[in-house]
Parts: C-alpha cells; structure tokens; sequence
C-alpha cells in the first residue's frame, strides 16, 4: 500500500470520499453507465492505494483468485438466479391478467368509497413480483376506471398504488435492490423479507394512505384523456380469468417457502430430514423456481399459452435484467476493493469514534447516493458496499443485518426527482406536470423512506 496510506485513517477516508465523489461525476455529467463508472472507479481506487495488480486482476495463468472475479462471481452467483426467475414470476402473473383479477377483486371486497384503499393493497400485492415500472403500466387502466367511477381525484387513487409498489421493490425480494444487498451482506433472505415488510407496511401506511388522502383532498388532478379506456377493454379477449385464489397462491408460495427454510433452521431439529427439507425448498432459487413452474403451468399451459409463447415472454422479460445484474456486479466489486484497502475498517472505526450508529450512517450514504445520481440499485449497491466491511467487524445478527439493509433500501428511494426514472413514469401516466410531480410523488417517496428508517431504527433499538 502507498506510503500516505498506511496507517493513515485520514487518508483512507479521503481516498474513500474521492472515490465516490469520481464515481457521481461519471454517472451525472459524463452519463457514463453506471456499471462501466463503477468498474473504473474500483479500478482508480485499488492503483491509488497500491493494491497489488496480480490481487487486483490476477495473472494471465490465474484469474479466479483476483478480486476482480471474487467481486462480480460472489454476488451475481447469489443473485442472479433470484432476479431472473422473480422477473420471469412477474411476467407470466402479468400476461395471465393476474394484476387485474386481484385488483378487480380488491375493489369489489372494499367497495367505492374505500376504492383508494383497495388500490393501494393491489400495488402492495401486486408489487411483489413485478417491478415498479411495470406494475404501473398494467396497473394504471384500473386506476383511472376507479377514479372516474368515483369522480375524485386521481390523486387519492394512484398514490396508494404507487406507493404499494415502490415499497415492495424497495423492501422486498425478489426486487434487485434488497436482493443484492442481502447478498453483499450476507443476510438470509427470509429475514429480509420479515423485516422489510415488519418497516415497508407502516411506512405504507403514512405515505400510501394517509399522506395520500391528505393530498388528495387538497389537490385535484384530472384522469389525462388520452389515457383514458372504456371498463371493456380491461376484459380478457375470449379467455376467461385465472381466479383470485389462484393468482394470490402463486404469489405466496415463494415468500412462504423462503420463510420456512430461515425459521426451520432455527426452529426444527439440527440434521433431521425434515430441516433437510425445509433447507431445501427454502432456497431462494429453488422457492422461485417451484413458483416459476406453476404459474407457466397453471397461468400458462392450461389457460393456452404454448411453448413457444412462454419462451418468447421469458426472452422479453429477462433482457432488462442484464444491465441491472452488471450493475450489481460492479457494486459488489466496489465492494471488495474498499475491503481490500482497509478503507472498510477505516470507516468502520471513524463511525465508533463519532458514536454513529451504523443503520444511521448506511442510511444518509443512502440517501446522498439517491439524491445525487437518481437510480435506487445503484445507490443500494453502491451504499452496500461501503457498509459491508464495516458490518462484517461488528458482528451483527441476521435480524439486524436485515434491519441495516431495510435502512439503505429505504434511502435510496428517498427525494425522487428529475434524475429518476420513475419520476417521469409517474408524471407521463397519471398526467401531472412537474411541479405537481415534485408535490406528490417526491414527498410521497420521502414520507416512505423516513417512515421505512424510523421503524427499522425502532426495531434496531430493541434487538
């Protein structure tokens, strides 16, 4: 290691700070991808504080050691099997007109008056195995069917919604955010998703329907007309809905065996068969896979989707995933060289020194990274990276490693703005300007991320 850096707690956190602030250059003024920036900066940092190049890429006779491939191998064989098969559950759910079976029937249960309510559940539910963009796009046709039978605002029904859905692809798997931070972490991910939802439903709560009813009331927003549809459209050509009770199964397995594998180990007899079982089934991978296959057999096959169609589906839902897997990729790298630094233990015993409390710390990095450069997985990447060396020293349990990652999924959804993606998803579909966008759906984003650090701090107290 460089002289100037040995020793030196300063001069590791400098090169720290200079890396990210190199690292939101890239990405903000030069729009450089953010995995090609992420892969630069880890590179620039690792040369800076004399990492020796065979460690840093290996050698022409051996690669696999580097931390280079340690980096990308160790999280992208976590997760990618994760991601790919969540997106695929999505996508044959959406096909099969799932969304609008259970949204459908969330409005009939709850009635006119509490139809905003019943929007709200539907992007909770919904949100769980589609992504947030797309859960708009299917979801958003109900939306304005619901407001103009209700002769509201649009506000008190698409906020709930989107606040369902950013919720659930902030908080829970198989999104890539929690699911990259677990891995990075190392958190098992029935406790990510326990303690996602225990910190994601309150937070809900105050943004989705009580911040949301709020506004509403205060600010109308019309149903844009050329996105308007007739009630008729909404119904399946010729084919008639998978049920209810189906569609909300096919959406809980997964969840429920990923349970039972983290609590059967806890709770069932060491070696026996049947915490062999549960271990088995509760693999993440393998979880998702059951779900996979039922929903392409119960959704797909039987309802006359053949195999051609369900492979050209899978071919249209997974080509997003790429971009987000090398994003996550290059995270994790990041990762490993400010743990091969000491910049990781640097950090961690400046936050001892100051008395900050870790979840506090992941959480503002959090939010700066969102802030400044827009994208939720990059920050929770980014910020994942920065904590894991430290969290790695203080020896935290598994229910508090998933409260830290609850912290850093939460800020990076904080402040949404003219940087983020959904930002103009949400202004184009529910036809609201800018400013009107800044008022909504940016303070909706904040309430749901203070409200998601405030119980995961409360929980963290107590644990």
């Amino acid at each position: 290691m460089i002289h100037w850096l040995q020793h030196s707690t300063g001069g590791l956190l400098t090169l720290a700070a200079v890396s990210i602030a190199v690292l939101l250059v890239l990405i903000i003024k030069t729009k450089m991808e953010p995995f090609i920036a992420l892969i630069v900066v880890s590179l620039l940092t690792a040369l800076a504080a004399g990492v020796p190049v065979g460690t840093l890429v290996g050698t022409a006779q051996k690669t696999s050691d580097s931390l280079l491939e340690k980096g990308f191998g160790g999280i992208l064989g976590h997760i990618a099997a994760i991601i790919g098969l969540g997106t695929l559950l999505g996508a044959i759910l959406e096909k099969s007109g799932g969304a609008r079976v259970l949204t459908s029937a969330l409005l009939r249960a709850f009635g006119e008056r509490r139809a905003p309510l019943a929007m709200g559940v539907a992007g909770l539910i919904f949100g769980i195995p589609v992504f947030f963009d797309i859960g708009i796009f299917v979801l958003a046709p109900l939306v304005y069917v619901a407001a103009k039978q209700g002769g509201r605002s649009l506000l008190l029904y698409c906020l709930p919604l989107i606040a369902g859905l950013s919720v659930t692809h902030a908080f829970l798997p198989p999104h890539p955010g929690p699911v990259a931070a677990a891995g990075l972490l190392h958190v098992d991910l029935g406790w990510i998703i326990l303690m996602g939802a225990l910190c994601g439903i309150p937070a809900w709560f105050v943004g989705g329907v009580l911040f949301s009813t709020w506004i509403g009331k205060r600010m109308h927003v019309d149903i844009p007309a050329e996105m308007m549809v007739e009630d008729e459209t909404l119904e399946e050509d010729g084919q008639a809905p998978p049920s209810l009770g189906l569609v909300a199964a096919i959406i809980a397995v997964p969840l429920v065996l990923i349970l039972a594998g983290t609590f059967g180990s806890i709770w069932l007899p060491k070696n026996s068969a049947l915490a062999g079982v549960a271990n088995f089934v509760g693999t993440p991978a393998v979880a998702l896979t059951v779900a996979v296959l039922l929903a392409s057999w119960l959704l797909g096959h039987r309802r006359g989707m053949g195999g051609k169609e369900l492979s050209e589906l899978s071919a249209n839902a997974l080509r997003p995933v790429a971009m987000i897997l090398l994003v996550v990729g290059a995270g994790a790298f990041f990762g490993a060289v400010l743990s091969a630094t000491g910049i990781g233990k640097a950090v961690a015993g400046s936050l001892g020194d100051a008395g900050l409390p870790v979840i506090l710390a992941a959480y503002v990095i959090s939010c700066g990274m969102r802030i400044a450069q827009g994208s939720a997985t990059v920050a929770i990447v980014t910020t994942s990276g920065i904590v894991a060396p430290t969290v790695a020293e203080l020896g935290y349990s598994q229910a508090q490693l998933a409260l830290i990652v609850v912290a850093i999924s939460a800020g990076s959804i904080i402040a949404s703005h003219v940087n983020d993606g959904g930002f103009w998803i949400v202004s184009r579909y529910f036809g609201m300007s800018v400013a009107k966008t800044l008022k909504t759906w940016t303070v909706l984003e904040t309430i749901l991320s203070l409200s998601g650090f405030g119980v995961a701090a409360l929980v963290m107290a107590f644990l």
